[in-house]
C-alpha cells in the first residue's frame, strides 16, 4: 500500500483563447496598484496597454538563468517604486525573474506564459551567481494567478515551441519517479506527457492553435507536477549545464531528457511504462528522443556548444549536493551520461 503526502496549492488558473483580454481585471482582482511589469519588447503592446496607470517599473531585457546582477538591480527599483506586485508576461526568464524579486520583496505574481515551460505553476526559484545556478523552493514565489491564452504562443518559433514543450515534459517525467510523489501527481504527469507528445508534431505550424492549446494544457499539468514534488537528476544536470556553461535552457532539457530516462531506466519500471503508454512507444528513452528528432529538436550537447573538455567540471558540479534520484549519482555514471549526450549515443547507457 502506498504512503504519501500531497499538498495542493491555491493558484487561480484562467485558461482559454482570448483570456489575456482579462489581464487588467485579474490585476484588479489581486488589488494591485503599483506593479513591476516583466515583459520583453517582443510582447505585443496591445497586451500591455490595459496596464497603463498601474505599471511603475518595467524590465524588458530578460536574461536566461536569472543572473544575480539583474535581480539586485530590479530589487532596488522595486523598493524605491514601492511595488506591490509583479506581472510576468513571457517564458521562464520573465517568470523566473519575478520569482527572484518576490524572494526579496514579497508580493503577488500574476504570470502570463507565452511558452510551455510550466515554471508558472511552481514555487521553485533559480538564481545564477558567478556561474553557479542555485535553486530553492519557497511558497511565496509561486504565482497567485496564471493566465493561459493559447493565442499568445502562436508567435513562438516552431523550434522554441518544440524545446519548450520537451522542457515541460521533463517536469512530468521526473514527477513519475520522485521520491515524494503521489497517485494524483502520477496521473497528472502521465496526462501531461500524453498531451505534450500528441501536440509536438503540430507545433511546426504557427496557425495550429489546437496543438498549441494542448501543449499549453500539458505544460500546466507538468508545472503542477514540478511544484508538487522534488525533481531529480535531469533537473540537476540541466541546471549545471545552463548556469555554469551558458547552454540554452529549453534546448538543454530537450537533449538531456532521453538520457536521464535511460540512466534511471532499471530503477523506475513503473515510470517507464507510464511514459510508454503516454507516447504509445515500446521504449521510453528512445521514444522521447525519436519524437524530438522527428520534430527537428536537438539531440546532442555538442550542437549546443558543450565540449569534451567541459565534462570533468560538469561532473564535479553535478555531483555536488545531488538531488534525490532513483539510481545512485556517481562521478563515473554522470561522466558516462554526459559523454553519451555529447555525441548522440543514447545506446551507450
Amino acid at each position: 500500500m502506498n504512503s504519501f503526502i500531497h499538498t495542493s496549492r491555491a493558484t487561480r488558473v484562467v485558461f482559454g483563447e482570448g483570456t489575456v483580454t482579462g489581464l487588467r481585471a485579474e490585476v484588479a482582482r489581486l488589488g494591485l496598484r503599483r506593479v513591476h511589469l516583466l515583459a520583453s519588447r517582443r510582447i505585443d503592446e496591445s497586451i500591455i496597454a490595459p496596464l497603463d496607470g498601474v505599471v511603475v517599473a518595467r524590465t524588458a531585457d530578460l536574461v536566461q538563468h536569472v543572473p544575480i546582477e539583474q535581480v539586485d538591480k530590479g530589487a532596488h527599483r522595486n523598493s524605491s517604486a514601492e511595488v506591490d506586485g509583479y506581472v510576468a508576461i513571457g517564458g521562464g526568464s520573465s517568470i523566473g525573474l519575478a520569482k527572484a524579486f518576490a524572494l526579496r520583496l514579497r508580493a503577488p505574481i500574476l504570470a502570463v506564459p507565452t511558452t510551455f515551460s510550466g515554471s508558472e505553476m511552481s514555487p521553485i526559484w533559480g538564481i545564477t551567481d558567478a556561474g553557479v545556478k542555485t535553486t530553492g523552493r519557497d511558497e511565496a514565489v509561486a504565482p497567485t494567478t496564471v493566465i493561459y491564452d493559447p493565442q499568445l504562443t502562436t508567435g513562438l518559433p516552431s523550434t522554441l515551441a518544440v524545446t519548450s514543450s520537451v522542457n515541460a515534459m521533463a517536469h512530468a517525467v521526473e514527477a513519475l519517479y520522485a521520491d515524494d510523489g503521489s497517485p494524483i501527481v502520477s496521473l497528472m504527469a502521465e496526462e501531461a506527457i500524453r498531451l505534450l507528445g500528441d501536440a509536438l508534431p503540430g507545433l511546426g505550424s504557427d496557425g495550429d492553435v489546437s496543438a498549441r492549446s494542448d501543449a499549453l494544457q500539458g505544460a500546466w499539468l507538468a508545472g503542477v507536477c514540478l511544484g508538487s514534488v522534488t525533481m531529480a537528476l535531469h533537473h540537476k544536470i540541466c541546471h549545471t549545464l545552463g548556469g555554469s556553461f551558458g547552454l540554452p535552457h529549453a534546448d538543454t532539457h530537450t537533449v538531456m531528457l532521453p538520457y536521464a530516462i535511460g540512466y534511471n531506466a532499471h530503477a523506475t519500471p513503473e515510470a517507464q511504462r507510464a511514459i510508454c503508454r503516454a507516447l504509445r512507444v515500446s521504449n521510453a528513452a528512445h521514444g522521447v528522443q525519436d519524437l524530438v528528432r522527428s520534430c527537428g529538436g536537438p539531440t546532442n550537447l555538442r550542437a549546443l556548444g558543450f565540449r569534451e573538455e567541459d565534462i570533468d567540471w560538469a561532473v564535479e558540479l553535478a555531483t555536488q549536493q545531488p538531488y534525490p534520484n532513483p539510481c545512485p549519482i556517481t562521478a563515473e555514471g554522470i561522466r558516462a551520461l554526459l559523454g553519451a549526450a555529447l555525441n548522440d549515443e543514447l545506446d551507450r547507457l
